[in-house]
């Protein structure tokens, strides 16, 4: 008997969850957000190895990633349809069992075209998977455990992104590109296969909705043509490109028609009412923004230690992966304080120790070390803690429950977009930054044809010395615009702990189901 007709069968509603089923329930569940998390950053550092094993440039093999996240841009916004159209327990395991397929037909493809078709079919099954974790945890958990269920969504959100590069350069280098995708699908099939016999008979609500198909459509166009700018506009320089000119006018001019439609449409496929209540507006703009400069961080890191002191990308995801030591240490305590205490004071206070941090890497050198660095790097993790998990509440707690699968799916995709603009934007500020700090150095340097007859005097040529002084140059030059870009973040850290106050007060610390 397949899933479908399975589930379409008659069947007898048991009691809620506990104890051990439980327990197996939300690690399956949380399980799921962290492979789809994680997929999103595995093939980051993996490119140029994929590329060559497949005969094509590393330009071309950046679609790799492109064509992921285009695909799940699209689907994590359709959640709450999904949900409400066929019921969240079965689109989540559909998508669960599908991921761990698509995985497969990723590892065994022998072309860039196959590979690009099969991330696009693991986009469009990995979208929901995200929201709908959020919310079957909160479905699962007893009202007064309400915070685990958000505290394990948080962490397999946070940790998934920092554990990619980490695992993919690992995996890459040692078993091969496939493996990449392969080691992800015996995971994604057993956690299916475990929640369809751990949830059998949990209700599982639907209703009947159309199929809109001319918001659907718009939805896909506007999506797609502004993720594919976000990921092309850097190699393309930006509007100088008459590529990226036409993408933004198709994303500016489909985003308009798309809004005036679902606005006016009964029986939206996306349904943008929700952002008429205050709370949920402000909270999800502040999980974007205050995500957005996280992902910033995440994304410079690892470049300016690779470009600029000369570690492997397996030694940097190292150097980035260690905050998340102390974030999983503190979330079980960030999150018995969002039961005591106002989400947004947890969630301002994380913002400006993660600004705080930032302002002190300012004063970064050529010259740090590993441990140095580790310190603030540490610290991060506490802090990130301290709004990704009050922020997620928030995020679906200022909403009824028959609104929490369209509240996360929504807060999901603004988290994801302000990724993809930060991805996109701080390469650029960095790579500008960069130049700039290079052309104000050169023309300060009153005394480089002394420097020139330093290093000859040592016993170099001419032309090893100009070099030597130039490598000198450019390695300065990507400091000071590392230290800019990390001027950028704490201002926009600053920022979100200002934003998140424009949130009412909850009526509790977290009152799931309850509306403002």
């Amino acid at each position: 008997m397949t899933l479908a007709a399975t589930y379409a069968a008659p069947r007898k509603e048991v009691g809620p969850l506990t104890g051990l089923p439980l327990l197996i329930a939300s690690i399956a569940i949380a399980a799921g957000n962290f492979l789809v998390v994680l997929d999103s950053t595995i093939t980051n550092v993996s490119v140029p190895t994929i590329a060559g094993a497949l005969g094509v440039s590393s330009n071309q093999g950046t679609w790799v990633i492109t064509s992921y996240s285009v695909a799940e841009a699209i689907t994590v916004p359709l959640t709450g349809w999904l949900a409400k159209r066929f019921g969240a327990q079965r689109v989540f395991i559909t998508c669960y069992v599908s991921f761990a397929i698509m995985s497969v037909f990723c590892g065994i493809s022998t072309s860039l075209g196959m590979l690009i078709f099969g991330r696009i079919l693991l986009g469009l099954v990995g979208g929901p998977i995200m929201p709908l974790a959020q919310t079957m945890l909160l479905r699962i958990f007893p009202p007064k455990q309400a915070t685990m269920a958000i505290v394990l969504f948080s962490m397999t959100t946070l940790i998934g992104p920092i554990a990619g590069p980490i695992l993919g350069g690992v995996i890459c280098d040692n078993a091969g590109w496939p493996w990449i995708f392969f080691v992800t699908a015996p995971f994604a099939l057993i956690g299916g296969a475990v929640l369809f016999t751990v949830l059998r008979g949990q209700p599982d609500p639907k209703v009947k909705a159309k199929v809109d198909t001319v918001g659907l459509s718009l939805l896909i166009v506007w999506i797609g043509a502004l993720q594919i700018l976000l990921d092309e506009g850097r190699d393309q320089d930006w509007f100088a490109s008459p590529e990226i000119r036409l993408l933004a006018i198709v994303a500016g001019l489909g985003f308009l028609s798309f809004l005036i439609w679902v606005l006016n449409e009964k029986d939206p496929i996306v349904d943008l009412r929700i952002f008429a209540n205050r709370g949920f507006a402000a909270a999800a703009a502040t999980y974007s923004l205050g995500f957005a400069a996280f992902f910033s961080t995440i994304v410079i890191i690892p470049l300016w230690l690779q470009q600029n002191m000369g570690y492997t990308a397996t030694l940097a995801g190292y150097a980035t992966g260690i905050m998340g030591i102390l974030a999983v240490l503190s979330a079980p305590m960030v999150g018995k304080a969002t039961e005591k205490f106002d989400p947004r004071l947890i969630a301002s206070l994380g913002f400006v120790g993660l600004g705080l941090i930032n302002a002190s890497r300012m004063g970064f050198n050529s010259d740090i070390t590993f441990g140095q660095m580790a310190i603030p790097t540490l610290l991060y993790g506490p802090c990130m803690v301290m709004f990704f998990i009050p922020l997620s509440g928030l995020t679906v707690s200022t909403v009824g429950p028959e609104q929490q699968a369209n509240a996360a799916g929504l807060a999901n995709f603004m988290r994801t977009i302000g990724g993809a603009f930060a991805t996109s934007l701080v390469q650029t500020a960095w790579s500008d930054a960069g130049r700039r700090s290079q052309t104000e150095l050169a023309g300060a340097m009153v005394h480089g044809s002394r420097a020139l007859d330093t290093f000859q005097a040592s016993g170099m040529s001419y032309q090893r010395a100009v070099s030597t002084l130039d490598d000198i140059v450019q390695s300065q030059s990507t400091m000071l615009g590392t230290l800019k870009v990390f001027g950028m973040v704490t201002v926009a850290f600053f920022g979100a702990a200002i934003l998140i106050w424009f949130a009412p007060k909850p009526k509790s610390p977290i009152a799931l189901g309850g509306g403002h």
